[in-house]
């Protein structure tokens, strides 16, 4: 999994306080808004986080919504290497900026609705808590910011074309 750490009391030391998080804007946005913070499955309150910006993001046309998640994709890869940095650990498990563009990438083009909006979330965290193969390798091999990110993005993908499929078929 994304994690690689044995020894958790280096999480625990890296980990900022949350009045830390809320005074600095690289690590505001990297732990999510603060959602990174939650003591179990940061990841998923990550991607909890990113649905309600997603219903205001829903009706853009297509090519806002594609540069849209193109920013946020590149801000990213910015957030999560400085946080990373400085916080002294790859991927901490709070930097959830990722899950919350990943969630993006997957509701792009998806049907409205909440059932679309859960089958999205859950999609998406399979993938990204599995790591199917070239995710888990890219995930282990693909360092700083730019790695962060693109694991996640390829989730995001291979979760988006599965709801796709779904989306065409069942409609």
């Amino acid at each position: 999994m994304s994690l690689r750490i044995r020894d958790t009391n280096i999480l625990s030391r890296n980990t900022p306080r949350a009045g830390e998080i809320f005074s600095s804007p690289i690590h505001f946005l990297a732990f999510g808004f603060g959602s990174g913070l939650a003591p179990k499955a940061p990841g998923t309150f990550g991607t909890l986080a990113a649905i309600p910006f997603y219903y205001l993001i829903i009706d853009w046309p297509a090519p806002i919504y594609l540069g849209f998640l193109i920013l946020t994709f590149l801000l990213g890869v910015y957030l999560c290497d400085r946080s990373a940095k400085e916080l002294g650990v790859h991927d901490h498990p709070g930097i959830v900026w990722d899950e919350m563009v990943g969630y993006w990438i997957v509701m792009f083009a998806a049907p409205a609705g909440w059932p679309w909006a859960l089958l999205g979330f859950v999609l998406f965290r399979f993938f990204d808590i599995v790591k199917p193969w070239p995710i888990g390798w890219i995930d282990e091999k693909v360092s700083g910011g730019f790695g962060i990110m693109l694991d996640d993005v390829l989730a995001a993908l291979f979760a988006w074309g599965l709801l796709q499929v779904v989306a065409w078929f069942w409609l």
